[in-house]
């Protein structure tokens, strides 16, 4: 019986010391971020949810996008911009580990999912410690962290696309807070159709499925507008799309002028 016992002491202790810390687990997720396994999709649509929602707007759902896209024909959006502060996440009531979203503005990926020229910041939470990783895309493609470029809860960015042709374009960050800008450059990368534009908030893919999803608070994206041929076209009127996963909406998204809202409303 003592041996059994102490046995079971050694076990315990055992798991106890195999589990690894918050901190070490943000260390893990920084090296599959650096190998290249963060990965933003084009909008995944969900069935809807199994109750009514409060949200008064017809609102399309997906498992991993939540915002307002605007659609129009082939070859209509140059660029889009929008501007938004950084959150603190926190992991969902009853949730504990690993939680991200990501907020960022792009070209296509609605109704035009083949390639997608996008910008934006993740904002994560492990334990008791957040990160923040800014970064750009051109889906199919992973994203790429920007190098030497620091991002803290509270700081205002300013996220801009620009498709200078349907193969290149640019992806741009300003955080007004540090004074800092970055931006890369693309060329020769698959053709965008330039139908969607869009400023969103998602739950992200990494490591083959979507990663766990981080209350974000209020995500409001302010000064949205998407660039034509033509002039400049606000978000007003948009698609709406709110994030439904497993029969329960998770976000509440409103858009006003050149403002887009997005709340999570989940546990």
């Amino acid at each position: 019986m003592i041996f059994a016992a102490l046995a079971c002491q050694v076990l315990v202790a055992t798991a106890a010391f195999a589990l690894p810390s918050s901190r070490e687990r943000l260390a893990q997720r920084v090296a599959r971020r650096a190998a290249g396994a963060h990965q933003s999709l084009p909008k995944q649509t969900s069935s809807g949810p199994t109750t009514a929602v409060s949200n008064a707007t017809q609102a399309e759902f997906s498992s991993n996008w939540s915002g307002a896209v605007l659609v129009s024909g082939s070859g209509t959006y140059r660029t889009v911009t929008g501007t938004f502060t950084v959150p603190t996440p926190k992991e969902p009531s009853g949730g504990s580990g690993f939680h991200s979203s990501s907020a960022w503005v792009g070209i296509d990926g609605d109704t035009c999912g083949t390639a997608i020229l996008q910008t934006g910041v993740d904002f994560t939470v492990s334990g008791g410690s957040v990160s923040f990783d800014a970064w750009y895309e051109w889906f199919p493609a992973a994203a790429f962290d920007f190098s030497g470029f620091t991002v803290h809860a509270g700081d205002s960015i300013t996220a801009t696309v620009t498709a200078t042709s349907k193969t290149a374009g640019t992806a741009t960050l300003i955080n007004h807070s540090t004074g800092k800008q970055v931006s890369h450059s693309f060329s020769g990368q698959p053709s965008l159709c330039q139908e969607n534009a869009e400023w969103i908030v998602e739950d992200f893919e990494e490591g083959g499925g979507l990663v766990p999803l981080s209350n974000f608070g209020t995500v409001t994206f302010t000064g949205a507008s998407a660039g034509t041929a033509s002039g400049t076209a606000n978000p007003s009127g948009a698609t709406i799309i709110d994030m439904e996963q497993n029969g329960r909406v998770l976000t509440s998204v409103s858009t006003s002028g050149s403002t887009v809202t997005v709340e999570y409303t989940g546990p």
